[in-house]
């Protein structure tokens, strides 16, 4: 039976070009900042970022985790959105392990946090309340079906935090998504935040990987935290090899990830009880419901149909699209969600 994973743009495999450039790397011990490869990515990115310098991560979370607990002290406080991947996902580790507090705000359904409320957070009231040290966007957001903040939006949280004193952090696991959604030139993306990270290990169908960008002093500084969350590593060039070929080869072809996600969406909302969250797909997420039907019996009819799927929270479904999904996938996968739903 042919199988179908739409459960993430994370279950991609690397492909022949970035196998072949793994087999061959040139390496050496990241822990003496020796390995050619590593650095080489380090520097291209920072570069093609316009930062001035980049730090190679295990994972985004860690990515994450090491920005926030470089930007803030114990007992700083976090403004982030409510349904953030760093709120919701990662275990609420900058709290656990920094001793940091969260204060979550509303995430309107395009992945926004309202600009006023923003300010409201981050001004500086009195020595009672905890130091407001830092704002963290997403994006793309996951939660909203992949949503590309506006970058005219990211500059305003940006002023406004910067004004009352309070660096922002940009969760950028999809930044090439939201790039190619808005035909910007990714370094735009990032060009008014202080630090950012992403992953190549989701669209970009790296293994392994993800990176912090910021100021030559923040990553000299994020690297004691990663190595103290145990994310240095020895021979990380065969991994940084693939990202190297994922920069020049599977950035652009992303754009067949969001047609095919419009049209995953497109054919969902032409099936009767099958609500489609978002009225609009920017990029390669695509989150419904089947009210009425029990969601986690839908997930085994449509595993057993051969289609692959996740259900991120409540009665929510979620489809990402990715280098290994093609057109015809999509079609195959809309008969099955039909099959499913009129089998009731």
């Amino acid at each position: 039976m042919k199988v179908i994973d739409l459960r993430s743009d994370t279950v991609t495999h690397p492909t022949k070009s970035m196998l072949d450039a793994m087999a061959s790397a040139e390496l050496g011990d990241e822990g003496f900042a020796d390995d050619p490869t590593v650095n080489l990515l380090q520097e291209k990115v920072a570069d093609m970022m316009g930062k001035e310098a980049a730090l190679f991560m295990p994972s985004g979370t860690m990515a994450n985790l090491s920005a926030i607990l470089t930007h803030c002290e114990r007992g700083d406080e976090i403004i982030l959105g409510d349904l953030s991947h760093i709120y919701v996902y990662e275990y609420g580790a900058a709290s656990s392990l920094g001793g940091i507090i969260y204060k979550p705000l509303a995430n309107a359904d395009n992945g926004t946090l309202d600009i006023n409320s923003v300010y409201e957070a981050t001004k500086k009231l009195s020595a009672r309340f905890p130091n407001t040290a830092l704002v963290c966007l997403e994006n793309t957001h996951n939660r909203c079906s992949g949503a590309v903040l506006p970058q005219e939006y990211v500059r305003s949280v940006s002023d406004v935090s910067h004004n009352n004193g309070t660096a922002v952090h940009l969760d950028g696991a999809r930044i090439f998504n939201a790039a190619i959604a808005q035909n910007l030139p990714p370094k735009e993306l990032v060009s008014t935040v202080d630090s950012a990270m992403f992953c190549f290990s989701k669209g970009l169908s790296c293994p392994v990987g993800s990176i912090l960008l910021g100021t030559k002093d923040f990553i000299a500084k994020a690297k004691v935290m990663r190595n103290t969350l145990g994310g240095g590593m020895r021979q990380v060039g065969i991994l940084a090899a693939a990202a190297l070929v994922a920069l020049e080869e599977m950035i652009d072809r992303l754009s067949e990830d969001h047609h095919n996600a419009r049209l995953l969406s497109d054919g969902l909302r032409n099936l009767e009880h099958v609500r489609v969250q978002s009225d609009v797909i920017e990029t390669n997420i695509v989150i419904f419901e089947i009210p009425e039907r029990d969601t986690q019996e839908l997930l085994s009819l449509f595993g057993d149909r051969g289609l692959m799927v996740s259900n991120p929270y409540g009665d929510k479904i979620r489809m990402v699209t990715h280098y290994g999904i093609s057109e015809q996938d999509i079609y195959d996968a809309l008969s099955v969600v039909k099959s499913v739903v009129e089998s009731n």
